[in-house]
């Protein structure tokens, strides 16, 4: 594989979504494209950021208020000029200097621009409170909104790429909101003053200040749509450079035992050199704007200066009116340059606001039915009946399942890799919703009982363990919230974890951070045991629940899972064939069917797949 089909294969999985490959894998099997690339309605984008300012609108009138006074106190403070020159330096008149009445004009002049500067300070502290209070709505929203997406939505998303647009493209809209967006509208507003004024002062030059105009926003123009489409370029690479980086640092275990150092910094590399070719050329044309207008507004200057002179030599145009005007040419070619330079950051803004916005339009999960009930309690009967799955459509997972639990018994699925086992616990919790069939709990299909209510009375010790950053008590409670202290200690018992939790250095309050580091594996699987203990769900779930811990471990946990799972209905999936010996109930699943089912001296007897997982005679695929 070649530099660019690499770099390729490398953007589309950690720029855009990451895509499951094995068979069976949680999560759909087709592409999602959630945003990147360039803005494709920039209004609806703008009128979507502004909609989260509406709250304050109030402030933003008063912040424009004051952009108005201070572009009015510039204005004015510059026009002064020309009276105090005709008037006090250089009187039309030809009489001599009035050292008292220039004091005093320029008294007022240091008055106008004293209360432009108070204006301007005070619009930009309104500003920056306008525009955090923005972000913290859209951080809100956008948080809000990752917590109503399905679960296949992140096994199918780069986590990097959804993180970058919490960090960096919302900080490029906070950007934008606090200071671009105040500056376009004084720039604007600054144009219209000086033209007016320009206009009142010498309606010629004026004539040659805007014969430059077309030049200068032909090249502005020009130098806009190429900047757009490279900052759009820049903000998708970031996103993918964030990926790669997370995926990176939470599985450098593996990259260091497989020796995959060379090959991920060179994977780094491509991703790293795209997002710098893609920042260099954002940047050279978001740079280059200002020297572009600069060197234009120079020739305007330049032009003006000329004509002007040669307008006080033979048509009496003032010297005073002549040095205003050059004031007001360079002023007015100023917030044209400003507005210039400024569009880089909208456009870098705009591809940023466009990714956060496409995130938030995902489709979240489904909404519960409108008679979706909640029972209270849940008893625990589940039965699946003829149920049929695929994550892709074009490929079933599961095919004709069918199988019932009563409370109190345990239920054990055991094949090969990729049979289906974990997809089954899958659709209890109703992580993806079955295509045929149905499942029942209670009697009542799942689809009509309400999901926060399906979840909470179902828990799950997964193979994977995560903890949070918190104390040991504090990850144990998150099985429930309202456990009391000796509960949560009851289940750290339960699950034999509470001997060397004692042996922490603060015991329960000891802090656990990075995922609980600090922590073997083994230890980190016990503490999510006893969260699911003290939830207090009447179905658990144990996918591979053990494998992460020792033999003689083990045999304790089993001790305590046989007093937590007495009133429960248990679903275990296993591929170690002696923890679930005690099972009433053992179904072997193979390409997505049971092909054998009945309790463990039932499927010995019969000589079958059981059989021959069991003792050896065939290896788990």
């Amino acid at each position: 594989m070649n530099q660019a089909d690499r770099l390729e294969r490398l953007k589309k999985r950690y720029g855009k979504e990451k895509t499951p490959d094995s068979f069976g894998a949680p999560g759909p099997r087709r592409a999602r494209q959630i945003g990147g690339g360039s803005p494709k309605n920039s209004r609806e984008t703008i009128r979507r950021l502004l909609g989260y300012m509406e709250g304050d609108a109030p402030k933003l009138f008063l912040a424009f208020a004051c952009i108005i006074l201070n572009t009015i106190g510039t204005l004015l403070g510059a026009y002064l000029l020309r009276p105090i020159i005709n008037t006090y330096i250089v009187p039309v008149d030809g009489s001599r200097g009035d050292p008292a009445g220039l004091a005093r004009a320029l008294a007022l002049m240091a008055f106008v621009y004293l209360v432009g500067v108070g204006a301007n300070y005070l619009q930009a502290r309104i500003m920056l409170t306008v525009a955090q209070a923005a972000l913290r709505r859209i951080r809100t929203d956008l948080f809000g909104r990752l917590q109503s997406f399905p679960v296949h939505f992140y096994d199918t998303n780069s986590n990097g790429d959804l993180m970058s647009r919490f960090t960096n493209d919302v900080d490029t809209v906070g950007m934008m909101l606090s200071n671009t967006l105040v500056q376009l509208f004084a720039g604007i507003l600054s144009i219209v003053g000086t033209l007016f004024l320009m206009v009142y002062t010498n309606i010629w030059l004026t004539l040659v200040t805007l014969a430059m105009i077309p030049l200068m926003m032909k090249a502005g123009g020009a130098v806009a749509k190429r900047s757009h489409k490279y900052f759009s370029a820049q903000q998708a690479s970031l996103g993918a450079v964030n990926g790669y980086i997370e995926e990176m640092i939470s599985g450098q275990k593996v990259v260091k035992v497989f020796c995959h150092e060379e090959a991920a910094q060179e994977e780094f590399d491509l991703l790293n050199g795209e997002l710098r070719d893609n920042q260099i050329r954002a940047q050279f044309f978001g740079g280059i704007m200002g020297p572009v207008m600069g060197n234009l507004s120079q020739v305007n200057y330049s032009l003006t200066a000329c004509i002007g002179g040669l307008l006080c030599i033979f048509r009496n145009f003032d010297v005073g009116g002549l040095t205003v005007f050059l004031n007001f040419s360079r002023q007015f070619s100023r917030p044209v340059n400003e507005i210039s330079m400024q569009i880089s950051n909208v456009f870098s803004a705009l591809a940023g606001a466009e990714r956060v916005f496409s995130l938030m339009d995902e489709v979240p999960e489904q909404e519960d039915d409108r008679d979706a009930v909640v029972l209270k309690p849940m008893e625990g009967h589940v039965v699946l009946d003829h149920v049929t799955f695929g994550y892709d459509p074009g490929q079933v997972i599961l095919k004709d399942i069918s199988l019932y639990a009563k409370p109190g018994q345990k239920i054990a699925f055991v094949g090969s890799t990729g049979a289906g086992k974990t997809t089954i616990t899958n659709l209890l919790n109703r992580f993806y919703d079955i295509q045929g069939g149905s499942i029942t709990i209670d009697g009542v299909d799942i689809r009509h009982i309400r999901r926060d209510n399906l979840r909470e009375n179902i828990a799950m010790v997964l193979q994977d363990t995560h903890l949070f950053t918190g104390t040991v008590m504090e990850n144990i409670r998150y099985g429930r919230l309202d456990a009391t202290d000796e509960e949560v200690i009851q289940a750290a018992k339960t699950a034999s974890a509470h001997s060397y939790i004692n042996r922490l250095p603060q015991g329960y309050q000891t802090m656990l951070e990075g995922d609980g580091a600090n922590l073997s594996q083994g230890q980190r699987q016990l503490l999510n045991i006893a969260r699911a203990a003290v939830s207090r769900a009447p179905v658990l779930v144990l996918d591979e629940a053990t494998s992460s811990v020792d033999t003689r471990t083990e045999k304790h946990i089993e001790h305590g899972m046989d007093r937590l799972m007495a009133d429960r209905t248990t679903f275990v999936i296993a591929h170690r064939l002696s923890t679930v010996r005690n099972a009433n109930a053992i179904m072997v699943l193979e390409h997505g069917e049971i092909i054998e089912r009945g309790d463990h001296e039932e499927l010995v007897a019969q000589k079958g797949r059981y059989y021959e997982l069991y003792t050896g005679l065939s290896e788990l695929e």
